[in-house]
């Protein structure tokens, strides 16, 4: 895979470091598949990801979001050298997934029920970033126009 150096753009441009650095961590991408998920749309605004992560414990997983960054981690407790397996056919390594969200996406709370861990998040849009309808005055004798001399 190839690797673009972008500090001719950083030159150039300010206040788009977010950008940049979301183009420079295209190409790292995970290609671990350990645990498997799901990502969910359940309305215009809200959001699911599934993880399956059967074995595991609350006490075994952790979630931080920083900086628009979703980091989900998993520290299994090492039990399996007291076990003689046959065959281990279910995963029960550690894990780290790392989910980039779009700007106003805040994590509203996560659930562990039969093995998947369920992570709700919301996209909350500030008032003052939202489209604003402006009513039309249909009066317009009521629109005073201002002259030269009326401005000074």
């Amino acid at each position: 895979m190839r690797s673009y150096d972008l500090t001719p753009l950083y030159r150039n441009a300010v206040g788009f470091d977010r950008v940049f650095d979301l183009l420079d961590n295209l190409g790292k991408v995970d290609t671990g598949g350990y645990p498997p998920y799901n990502i969910e749309r359940l309305g215009d605004d809200d959001y699911r990801i599934t993880l399956a992560v059967a074995g595991f414990s609350e006490d075994e997983i952790e979630i931080v979001s920083h900086e628009n960054t979703l980091i989900i981690t998993g520290k299994r407790a090492d039990t399996d050298g007291e076990r003689a397996y046959l065959y281990q056919g279910i995963a029960g390594r550690s894990f780290e997934r790392r989910f980039q969200l779009a700007e106003h996406v805040k994590v509203e709370g996560a659930s562990l029920a039969n093995g998947l861990l369920n992570i709700e998040l919301k996209r909350e849009v500030p008032e003052a970033m939202k489209p604003k309808k402006i009513a039309i005055n249909g009066d317009a004798g009521k629109i005073r126009v201002l002259k030269s001399k009326d401005a000074a």
